[in-house]
This record gives structure tokens, sequence and C-alpha cells, in this order.
């Protein structure tokens, strides 16, 4: 499936390019992106290839007064979401850059080469680009990020449900480490 077959969904912000795969940036190196496509170390986890993923999310802009990121967008759940389940792939462009301006950048994997891989949604990306982190809404997130393999073997990083079910209508959240040097 292209990154163009299935639609952006409703109220996509129009400076962001939306992708429902990665796209992989010239600075990763052949063997790198080989290993990151169809590695042979598999991670734990296998998940499918990202269905639908308007199925279980929808990004909703925040307007309570209250939530730390209001006026910027968040993602909800539009079903119930079941315990440790996965609930979609951060999607975006694939490098091995310094990109310490970005705030959507992840780190996805260092190689033994010392190649930094990093999964960067600042400019393309798909709904998990929303998901916020977890303090000054909640006690605890009830999301987390797990580095998984798809059932094709092309690795990324996944938003899966903690050990609690997430309601309908809940905003999926994350903790993204250390903040201000406050332990996590």
């Amino acid at each position: 499936m292209s990154s163009s077959s299935r639609c952006q969904p409703p109220s996509w912000p129009s400076h962001i390019q939306y992708i429902n795969v990665p796209r992989y940036h010239p600075s990763v190196p052949g063997p790198v992106r080989s290993f990151l496509i169809s590695g042979t170390n598999p991670a734990p986890q296998k998940t499918p290839i990202s269905g639908p993923s308007t199925s279980l999310v929808r990004v909703r802009y925040i307007t309570e007064p209250s939530h730390p990121a209001r006026g910027q967008n968040g993602l909800f759940a539009v079903r119930k979401i079941l315990p440790r389940s996965h609930i979609i792939d951060y999607i975006g462009e694939v490098h091995c850059q310094d990109r310490a301006d970005s705030d959507y950048d992840l780190s996805l994997f260092r190689s033994a080469d010392g190649d930094n891989v990093g999964v960067d949604a600042s400019v393309m990306g798909n709904e998990a680009r929303f998901v916020n982190d977890y303090r000054g809404i909640r006690s605890k997130p009830n999301a987390v990020f797990v580095e998984s393999r798809t059932s094709q073997g092309e690795l990324r990083m996944s938003v899966w449900s903690s050990k609690d079910p997430i309601q309908k209508g809940d905003e999926i959240l994350v903790s993204y480490g250390k903040v201000g040097g406050a332990p996590e």
C-alpha cells in the first residue's frame, strides 16, 4: 500500500504531510536500511503492518484550559482498547542525522557501527505524532512506545496500550522520558 493510497484523516494540519509508511532519508546507510526493513534479529513483538489507524484512534484539537497541550492536538481512542494491545505505529522519516530541534524525533535503533537511527514526524507522519506526554494530565501513562517488527520484518516504533484498558474517548498518553532533569 503506498502512502498516498489512504486518505489523510479529517482536519489534518496542512503543514504536515500525511504518510502511513515510513520514508527513508538518504542518510540511512544501505546495510542499516536493509536491517531495518528485513532484519534477521526480530524483536520480541511481531505486529501486522499498520491497518487503518483510524480504527482505534482519532486526532482531536485540545481545548481544555487545564491541559498542558491546550491549543494543540492529541490522540484519542475511538473505542475501548484492550491491555497490551498494538495501537498504532509511529510513522515518519527514518534518518541517521542529528535532529535536536525536532520535538517529533524518536530513537529507533543504534547499529554496531554507531549509526543512530531515528524516526522524525515533524514534517511528515501519521496520527501517532500527536501522542502527548502524560504529565499534567494523568497520574501515569496509559500507553508505551515499543520497538517491534511488522509481520513483514520491518523494524518500527509502535504505541501499545499498557496493563490497563484505554476507554473510548480517553487520550492516549505516553511518557516522553525524563523531563527537565526530573526522574521519570
